[in-house]
């Protein structure tokens, strides 16, 4: 694209801007285009750091305490207090509660497909089909059917060793452990608030 004097208008007449692209506009016409700076700066403050302190403490000790249980898949307790220890308080006792209560559900009804069933397609699309019926049901948030779809498709759909019930028990503990920590830390650290404006 040609370069031209870029001019913007003001009460006392044309003031240049900068150099800028030309352009078309609606009726064909070449228009010039403000270059605008994509630059941003990078910038790190002390909330920043203690939000990133506290994601790191709580989800390293999820980790461990799941590690400590010899659960084969500690990092979903790590993964799962991430999400809790980025909330408030008052936002991570909902979140935990509706992913504890989803993660329950979607073990409960994997464990029992699976082990009627096998990860049979009819049977998992049945799974979750229902597992929205009963979460609308008793009228919890989308998030606790999110997560019961989640764990359903987890607990029925990776193969592996261990029969269906214990893969099902070890995500519930996971998760389980990862949300009492998370709470724990939030209660007893809570994030910083960023000032009112």
């Amino acid at each position: 694209m040609a370069k031209v004097a870029c001019f913007q208008s003001r009460k006392a007449g044309l003031k240049r801007v900068s150099e800028c692209s030309v352009g078309w506009n609606a009726n064909f016409h070449e228009v010039p285009v403000p270059q605008v700076s994509t630059r941003v700066r990078p910038r790190v403050d002390r909330l920043d750091v203690i939000r990133s302190a506290r994601t790191a403490v709580a989800a390293t000790a999820s980790l461990l305490i799941a590690r400590l249980f010899k659960l084969p898949e500690a990092y979903r307790a790590a993964v799962t207090n991430m999400v809790v220890t980025q909330s408030t308080l008052g936002a991570a006792l909902t979140i935990s509660s509706q992913r504890f209560v989803g993660t329950a559900l979607g073990a409960a009804m994997g464990a029992l497909l699976a082990t009627y069933f096998g990860s049979s397609i009819t049977a998992f699309t049945a799974g979750v089909f229902v597992a929205g019926t009963i979460c609308a049901a008793l009228r919890l948030h989308r998030n606790a059917y999110r997560f019961a779809g989640i764990t359903l498709a987890i607990v029925m759909l990776v193969s592996g060793a261990e029969p269906a019930v214990v893969l099902a028990v070890h995500r519930f503990i996971e998760v389980s452990i990862g949300i009492a920590v998370g709470l724990i830390l939030t209660a007893w650290w809570p994030g910083p608030q960023p000032a009112a404006s």
